[in-house]
């Protein structure tokens, strides 16, 4: 994996099925992860290739990422794109005995992937570590309002 690639992989105690659910309703994100203050989808209904959202996180400036790719039940692609950068992140699910794999990943891409990944290596390792960690709680938890 190239310094400009970012992947972060746990096993979550629940089924597929609802580590999907709870991936896909992004405005809850800030319910379960600290490294997402706020999200708001700029689309109503259900999550779908061409759907936006505008995400605020800590240290970095709002974001509009727009979904390119999904696989219902599996998992989805959203890109952000900025001057000379281009950022997919991937947020996959896959059933394992006894519950869910789930691959969180960040690529950058562009003229200028490289050095913002350089830049951003340290806060990208530690907001997928920071949004497996949440999910899987989320995931397990029993009593969460899903």
């Amino acid at each position: 994996m190239a310094l400009r690639d970012f992947r972060v992989t746990v096993d979550v105690a629940a089924p597929p099925e609802r580590v999907f659910a709870i991936m896909t309703d992004i405005e809850r994100w800030p319910e379960w992860t600290s490294s997402v203050t706020g999200i708001e989808q700029l689309e109503p209904g259900p999550l779908k290739v061409g759907t936006r959202a505008k995400i605020r996180q800590p240290k970095l400036l709002p974001a509009i990422w727009k979904v390119t790719a999904i696989e219902p039940g599996r998992g989805f692609t959203w890109i952000n794109t900025g001057p000379g950068v281009r950022v997919a992140g991937n947020h996959f699910v896959e059933p394992i005995e006894g519950g869910t794999r789930v691959t969180l990943s960040l690529q950058f891409g562009g003229f200028l992937g490289p050095l913002v990944a350089r830049l951003t290596a340290e806060l990208n390792n530690r907001y997928l570590k920071i949004e497996a960690a949440g999910l899987k709680r989320r995931s397990e938890s029993a009593v969460d309002g899903e």
